[in-house]
C-alpha cells in the first residue's frame, strides 16, 4: 500500500542543468535516470534554463511540458554566473571535494553569491510545489536549497544525492563556514551520498564537528535533526547502453575506427577536462608503457576524448595546455610515419556513437584522481561485445571501483603500475576477459540507473 500511495506522489527534480525529456540519448546519466522516474509518477524537473541573462532569477519562467512532466527553468545573471556557477560551485565547492584544497578559492562575494542563488531558486520553486510533492535535489549546485525551502514554510519530504566526493572532516573544515553547509544539509529528510566510503567521512565529520549520533540503520542525528544518510552508487541504463553499441550509429563509428586501426589495438579514455581525471597522469602512464614494453610501440594507440568544461576556470585552461604539451612529447618520442601513440580529441560524441568507440576498444583507462562515481566506467563495460569484452583498468579512486572488483584497479599516480596493468590487459586471456566482463555486466544490471533511483525514493517515501 506504502508503495502505491507513493506512486500518487508527484516528484519534483531540482538540479542545475535539466533535460532533455525526449532524447536520452543525448543526455549523461542524471537524465537517463530521473526521466522514466517522473513519467511515472508525473511532476516537475526545475532548474537553471543555461542562459545568463539581465534579468536572472527573476526571468519569466521557460516550460516545457509533456503527458505528464512540465520542465520548468530559469536564468542566471550575470553575477550568479561569476559568484555562484563559476565561483563558488566551481572555484570553492568542486575543489573542496576533490580533495583539492591547493587549488581552492575561498571569496566572501563567491559565498554570497552561491546563498543567494540558492535563496532565489527556492522562491521560484516554491509556488510550483503541492502539499504531496516529493522533493529530490540533486548535487553540489544546491547544499543550502532544503534550508531555504524549509525556512519558506515548506514540509515535503527533501531527499539530496551528491553525486561528487564527500570529503574526509579534516578536509571539508577547510572550508570557511563548513558547518553552516552541512547544517543546511540536514534539512533535507533523505541525504544519498555515492559509496560507503563517502557515508563515513558525512557521518566522521557529524560526530566530530556537531556531536553526531550514528543512530544505525541509516539514521543519524545531528544539529537537532534526526535525518536517513545512505550510499546509493549511481547506475546507467545498462541493457539501453549495450543497444545503443549494437546501433547503426555505433557500428558506422566501430567501422570507421577499425578501418583507422588497421589491425592495431585501442586504448580509450573519455573524460571532461578536468582537474579530477588524471589524464596528464594517464599520459605520462602510456609513456611508461611504452618505454617498458617496446614490443607494443606501433601496435596499441591511445584515444583520448576530452571535451572542455568550465573553460573560463583558470585551472582548467592550464591542464588543457598541459595534455596538448603531453600528448605532444610522447608522439615526438615513439610516433612513426604511420602510427601516432596518443589521438587528443577535445571534442564529444554522442552517446549512441560513443559506445561504437567503446565497442571498438580493447582496453578503457578510467583513471582519476578522485571520482564520485564514474559512469565512463559502467557505460564502458556495457558496450562490450559479451563473446569478446574488452577489460576496463580503473582507478581506486573512483567510487565504481567499491563495485567493480573484476576490473584491473589502479593508483593512477603509480605509472608503473598503470603501465603493467595495461600490459596484462593485453596478455589476458579470453577466458578470463568474459569471467570479468559477465560478473560486471551482471551488477550494473542489478544496481541500474532504474534501480538507483527506485532505491532512493523508497527512503525518501518514508
Amino acid at each position: 500500500m506504502m508503495a502505491d500511495a507513493a506512486k500518487t506522489k508527484r516528484l519534483v527534480v531540482v538540479s542545475n542543468r535539466v533535460g532533455p525529456l525526449k532524447d536520452t540519448g543525448k543526455a549523461g546519466g542524471l537524465a537517463v535516470a530521473l526521466v522514466d522516474m517522473l513519467r511515472e509518477r508525473g511532476g516537475v524537473w526545475f532548474g537553471w534554463s543555461g542562459q545568463v541573462t539581465d534579468a536572472g532569477t527573476f526571468s519569466e519562467l521557460h516550460r516545457e511540458r509533456s503527458k505528464t512532466v512540465d520542465l520548468a527553468t530559469i536564468d542566471i545573471d550575470p553575477a550568479d554566473n561569476a559568484e555562484f556557477y563559476a565561483g563558488y560551485a566551481n572555484r570553492t565547492l568542486w575543489p573542496v571535494l576533490h580533495y583539492r584544497l591547493d587549488i581552492a578559492e575561498f571569496s566572501p562575494a563567491f559565498e554570497a553569491g552561491y546563498r543567494r542563488v540558492n535563496e532565489r531558486f527556492a522562491a521560484r520553486l516554491l509556488p510550483l510545489l503541492r502539499a504531496e510533492d516529493q522533493i529530490w535535489v540533486h548535487d553540489y549546485h544546491f547544499f543550502h536549497l532544503g534550508a531555504e525551502l524549509r525556512r519558506m514554510g515548506v514540509e515535503n519530504r527533501i531527499g539530496f544525492f551528491l553525486h561528487i566526493p564527500f570529503p574526509p572532516p579534516d578536509m571539508l573544515s577547510a572550508l570557511p563556514r563548513h558547518r553552516d553547509l552541512v547544517r543546511s544539509l540536514l534539512a533535507y529528510d533523505v541525504i544519498g551520498l555515492q559509496t560507503d566510503r563517502d557515508r563515513r567521512h558525512f557521518i566522521d565529520y557529524l560526530k566530530e564537528e556537531a556531536n553526531g549520533v550514528d543512530l544505525g540503520g541509516h539514521r543519524v542525528r545531528a544539529f537537532d535533526r534526526e535525518v536517513t544518510v545512505a550510499a546509493f552508487p549511481i547506475g546507467i541504463d545498462t541493457e539501453g547502453f549495450h543497444g545503443f553499441a549494437e546501433g547503426p550509429e555505433a557500428k558506422r563509428e566501430r567501422t570507421r575506427l577499425e578501418r583507422h586501426l588497421n589491425g592495431r589495438r585501442q586504448i580509450v579514455g573519455v573524460d571532461r577536462i578536468d582537474y579530477s581525471k588524471g589524464i596528464p597522469h594517464r599520459f605520462r602512464a602510456v609513456e611508461r608503457f611504452f618505454e617498458e614494453y617496446p614490443e607494443h610501440r606501433g601496435k596499441v594507440s591511445l584515444l583520448q576524448v576530452a571535451p572542455p568544461s568550465r573553460s573560463e576556470v583558470d585551472a582548467y585552461m592550464d591542464i588543457r595546455r598541459e595534455l596538448e604539451h603531453l600528448a605532444g612529447h610522447v608522439n615526438g618520442r615513439f610516433a612513426d610515419v604511420d602510427w601516432t601513440p596518443i589521438r587528443f580529441i577535445t571534442r564529444g560524441f554522442p552517446r549512441r556513437a560513443l559506445a561504437g568507440v567503446y565497442r571498438a576498444s580493447r582496453l578503457a583507462l578510467v583513471t582519476p584522481l578522485r571520482d564520485g562515481m564514474n559512469l565512463v566506467a559502467k557505460e564502458y563495460v556495457a558496450a562490450q561485445d559479451h563473446e569478446d569484452p574488452g577489460v576496463l583498468l580503473l582507478s581506486r579512486f573512483a567510487g565504481a571501483a567499491e563495485t567493480m572488483g573484476e576490473a584491473l584497479i589502479v593508483n593512477p599516480y603509480a605509472a608503473d603500475e598503470v603501465a603493467l596493468a595495461i600490459k596484462s590487459a593485453f596478455d589476458m586471456p579470453l577466458d578470463e576477459r568474459r569471467a570479468r566482463h559477465d560478473a560486471l555486466y551482471a551488477r550494473l544490471v542489478e544496481g541500474d540507473a532504474r534501480n538507483w533511483a527506485n532505491a532512493f525514493l523508497r527512503l525518501l517515501d518514508g
